[in-house]
């Protein structure tokens, strides 16, 4: 499929803010009004917030959702391959067509005023929702939640907030519970909310607001617990337990996002869709074996995956996940952005890693460069080199070790262009 006309729209789109960050809802109410207020508009509403695992948990509530017969409107970010993976309609990736028609209209709305690229696109994206039919909206917030663009539903059925981390700490604060009010500014009167593990103090800022609100909180290890038990996940709230596969997806922190999940599942009614969510959810380029393509051609009797985690949470979820499925020390490629805390997510993988190649990110302006990555890795306590690509680095490793595990690593931006790459 061609993406010609919607990449020349968003093209256009990105020159409209000269900030890709500017949190704030104004410009995204009067845009909105422009377009009749979609968000008006939208099947219930499941709003996701937190640091690590919204996409992981949303796919898992998606599946269980789908499992169960229901039509599920899903908005994600960043896109790895193509901006069309942002939006899915009652189960599909928008098409090309329906993409570029509300692009254009959102463009024509919005005149020339300043607006951010991530808002414009949320608002498209609320703007396609209202023009299929389904039963339920998934909503993953982009940055924070206060004042992140998805944040204009005045009452959703339902509030998520998963694990929160230190991320984006130019934005949203320093501290955990700074950045866990910036993510409980999701919170609505009234309405539930599955919160997910948290760190004491993120938990008391988010209990406090959900309190002053008035809206109930479905707490992990007050009102739902998750664990493992002879190979299997089981679940357990005040309405019973459930024994069911482990998740599709792979890692122990994966075990945190199903309880989320199926938290939400009971408390919309949908305990049918508990199995589905465990066995059908996909979500790539979370511990993503790739198995075919021309990277993999380059190691043909070796394993290689594919993760964009990039903050120490991630790292310290990779670094157990490494120990439940490799065997050895891995290989680590890695590129990162010069925003993260480069050196806090490669501290965890050290003890797994049997040498580190640092690579620039192709395309990303904000990318650290393959030697400053390298460094930053070898003070990390982890052998490192500079490598000019991917693929160069894939072809050392095959001379050195033909049977290599090898995990491509640091930023979604880098799975992206590695999912592009590999087709």
């Amino acid at each position: 499929m061609t993406s010609t006309g919607s990449d020349a729209l968003l093209a256009r789109m990105m020159a409209f803010h000269p900030k890709i960050i500017d949190l704030t809802l104004d410009r995204v109410w009067r845009l909105l009004a422009a377009l009749d207020h979609p968000e008006r508009s939208l099947p219930p509403v499941i709003h996701i917030a937190g640091t690590n695992g919204k996409g992981s948990t949303q796919a898992m509530i998606r599946a269980g959702l789908e499992g169960t017969g229901a039509r599920v409107h899903a908005y994600t970010s960043p896109h790895l391959a193509r901006f069309h993976e942002r939006i899915r309609l009652a189960g599909d990736l928008i098409s090309e067509e329906a993409l570029s028609t509300i692009l254009d209209e959102c463009l024509q709305a919005n005149g020339p005023d300043p607006i951010t690229f991530f808002e414009i696109t949320t608002c498209a994206a609320f703007l396609a929702f209202t023009r299929t039919s389904a039963d339920y909206t998934l909503l993953e917030v982009g940055l924070g939640g206060r004042l992140d663009a998805t944040n204009v539903i005045d009452r959703p059925a339902l509030t998520i907030i998963t694990p929160v981390s230190l991320d984006h700490q130019q934005y949203l604060g320093e501290t955990l519970p700074e950045i866990a009010a910036e993510k409980a500014g999701i919170l609505k009167r009234g309405v539930p909310c599955i919160i997910g593990p948290q760190d004491a103090d993120s938990l008391d800022v988010i209990e406090s607001r959900a309190a002053r609100l008035g809206a109930p909180c479905l707490t992990y290890g007050q009102h739902w617990h998750v664990t493992t038990e002879a190979g299997r996940l089981v679940y357990q709230d005040e309405d019973g337990l459930l024994d069911l596969p482990l998740p599709n997806l792979p890692g122990p922190h994966q075990i945190g996002n199903a309880g989320m999940a199926l938290a939400a599942l009971r408390a919309l009614d949908r305990t049918a869709g508990a199995e589905p969510a465990m066995t059908r959810a996909h979500w790539p380029a979370r511990m993503q074996r790739l198995r075919c393509g021309p990277l993999v051609e380059a190691l043909p009797h070796g394993r290689l995956w594919l993760d964009g985690g990039h903050n120490p949470a991630a790292g310290a979820a990779i670094s157990e996940t490494l120990q439940q499925m490799t065997s050895g020390k891995v290989w680590l490629i890695c590129g990162m952005l010069n925003t993260k805390d480069v050196a806090g997510f490669m501290r965890p993988l050290a003890p797994h890693a049997r040498h580190l190649y640092a690579v620039s990110i192709p395309g990303e302006t904000a990318t650290l460069s393959a030697d400053d990555t390298a460094r930053a890795a070898q003070g990390a306590g982890l052998s490192a080199s500079p490598a000019e690509s991917v693929g160069q680095a894939l072809r050392e490793i095959a001379a050195q070790d033909p049977r290599a595990q090898v995990l491509i690593c640091g930023s979604l931006y880098l799975a992206g262009h590695i999912l592009r790459e590999n087709e």
